[in-house]
């Protein structure tokens, strides 16, 4: 009697469960959507590549910084990755959907969301968009995992046919039915404080928004200027965007050559920069820094050397003393020539 009031029990909570169920495995299954049937997302020479977007996750992603930066740095195990990651959404998605192998999926969907939480927890211009995107799937992973799926779901049409099912542990931890544990309140407890404690924990590291002042990492652009090198005949140095929006790059407008009294020894306008020797760049990822239009394009999580000629200014570039760099917002960006 108690079994059948046990199943009962996880029947009513995966039927409660269910649009919860539905839009999980959506939110994964229509990455695949997107990225293969309504659009090519997976073709590394095009516009919108998913490995360019994997790239921008780069400068402040937590813990697994070293893996991202491998990936954007070996473009075919990025392409290969990427492509895995995409199957993996899709089958996960779909199966959650189906209600299919319940549990074990939920655990896909747990691992995903830590991935998305992980890499891009610190994006969102307007709002902390992908951190709850992040911490909402794992929460929502774990509730999957505790209920499993109720009447509308293949797995319970596996019971329904074969109720022998009922009485396997591996269908049981795989699919759906009664979780057999002996103190689910330990693993509920256990399992909502890890959870809770990660979201207050990335909540503070990638927004301050649980105490001290609030930042937002993806609102203005930030450009890094380190490994500086002069020679007789150019000066080369290394740009590395950390911070802004994903969605656009930063544009910019000026780079300038000044001396100690911040007298202008040499400038590039606007119009220099959007005609920027593409052999003068060099990209250290896939997502790269490139001449658009208007201006040279900083993509968020760019890296690259940068060679400024000198040939034009001889008798003045032993005086070079300061690098600036002009964004088209205004933002000025410095570095000292050592």
């Amino acid at each position: 009697m108690k079994h059948i009031s046990d199943s009962r029990s996880y029947d009513l909570a995966g039927l409660y469960t269910l649009s919860l169920r539905l839009v999980i495995g959506w939110t994964y299954f229509s990455a695949f959507w997107r990225r293969l049937i309504l659009e090519n997302k997976l073709t590394p020479d095009e516009a919108g590549y998913i490995g360019e977007k994997f790239n921008h996750f780069l400068p402040n992603a937590l813990g697994i910084k070293p893996l991202i930066e491998y990936l954007v740095t070996h473009p075919d195990a990025l392409h290969t990755s990427m492509v895995t990651f995409t199957i993996v959404e899709a089958v996960v998605g779909l199966f959650i959907i189906l209600g299919l192998f319940t549990r074990f999926m939920s655990i896909g969907i747990f691992g995903l969301a830590m991935g998305i939480l992980l890499g891009s927890g610190w994006i969102g211009t307007t709002c902390l968009d992908e951190w709850q995107i992040g911490v909402l799937g794992i929460a929502g992973g774990f509730v999957l995992f505790l209920t499993g799926s109720g009447p509308f779901s293949v797995d319970h049409y596996f019971i329904k046919k074969n109720k022998n099912f009922i009485h396997k542990k591996w269908f049981l931890w795989l699919g759906s039915g009664v979780l057999p544990l002996s103190k689910p309140k330990t693993l509920v407890l256990a399992g909502s404080a890890f959870i809770f404690g990660l979201t207050l924990y990335t909540n503070q590291y990638f927004h301050g928004g649980v105490w001290g002042t609030l930042h937002n990492k993806s609102v203005k652009p930030k450009v890094e200027i380190s490994n500086v090198s002069l020679t007789s005949s150019d000066v080369t140095f290394e740009i590395y965007r950390t911070q802004g929006a994903d969605v656009y790059g930063s544009f910019l407008i000026g780079i300038q050559l000044l001396d100690n009294n911040e007298n202008i020894i040499k400038a590039l306008d606007l119009k220099d920069l959007s005609k920027f020797p593409k052999e003068n760049i060099k990209n250290h990822y896939v997502a790269k820094v490139k001449p658009g239009k208007h201006s040279l394009i900083i993509p968020l999580g760019s890296k690259a050397d940068l060679t400024l000629n000198l040939n034009d200014i001889p008798a003045q570039k032993e005086e070079i003393h300061t690098i600036k760099l002009i964004d088209i917002s205004g933002i000025e960006w410095t570095a000292k020539v050592k």
